[in-house]
């Protein structure tokens, strides 16, 4: 059997379930429960402290 057919056939078979069950997880991932407080909190840092810098106390917040 060539080489590249194998590879091929790998590729079509095992490695797309692999890419398949990775984008699942990914997505099971982004969408847990709780996951979107932190997501949040992310989105606002840039509006944070818009007329001075933090305190090393709010920093670490």
């Amino acid at each position: 059997m060539e080489e590249y057919t194998l590879l091929r056939q790998f590729a079509d078979s095992w490695m797309l379930l692999l890419l398949f069950v990775f984008f699942v997880g990914i997505v099971i991932w982004v969408f847990r429960p709780g996951a979107s407080k932190e997501y949040k909190d992310t989105a606002n840092i840039p509006f944070r402290h818009q007329d001075k810098p933090a305190t090393s106390k709010e920093a670490r917040q």
